[in-house]
């Protein structure tokens, strides 16, 4: 009679075993929910080393205009008088004069500092981020100009178009601490 007394049945078997699984999925759960809470927010960020400056984030942002601007990196910038991302190639005068500037829309704004130098600023309302002077920046000087997500602007989207039509995968998401990573920038971040 104590062999039977001391034998587990089935339906006793059965029920503690879902007593044992649903405490482990509710412990599970709950230790997702707080890591997620604790976890920081995830932003775009655009690699400078991967961007070939294609004019993609000018058509492809769901934003018009696009959340991607021009970043001027003053600590880099040499304040050229003749200024790659400032004058189109092959400038007859170097005038502030549309005919001579490489930005399509006058976003970059040149005030003489003294003899040779300009100070270069960036009017991010007019600035469509096309990488125009970027690109010119990088060719004829050392890169001071350089395009980045303005997080004040992006609409941080789960899917981000340009970053799904990057031709070298150049944006990812970072957390929102370790957003804006400038290349050569000795502060690594602005």
């Amino acid at each position: 009679m104590e062999d039977s007394k001391n034998k587990t049945t089935r339906r006793y078997f059965i029920n503690r075993g879902l007593r044992i699984s649903a405490g482990i999925a509710l412990g599970g759960v709950g230790v997702y929910l707080a890591k997620d809470s604790t976890s920081e927010d995830l932003v775009w960020q655009l690699d400078q080393e991967k961007c070939i400056q294609c004019g993609r984030c000018v058509t492809n942002c769901v934003l018009t205009p696009s959340a991607v601007k021009c970043v001027h990196i003053f600590d880099m910038c040499g304040y050229c008088d003749l200024c790659g991302g400032y004058f189109r190639p092959d400038v007859k005068d170097l005038t502030t004069g549309a005919e001579n500037q490489l930005c399509p829309t006058s976003a970059i704004k040149r005030k003489f500092v003294e003899d040779p130098f300009f100070e270069y600023k960036i009017n991010e309302d007019l600035c469509i981020g096309c990488g125009k002077c970027v690109a010119g920046c990088g060719a004829f000087g050392n890169s001071s100009l350089q395009l980045q997500v303005n997080h004040n602007i992006c609409v941080n989207c789960n899917q981000c178009s340009i970053a799904r039509d990057c031709p070298t995968d150049a944006f990812s998401r970072v957390p929102r601490s370790k957003n804006n990573i400038l290349k050569g920038f000795s502060g690594g971040e602005i």
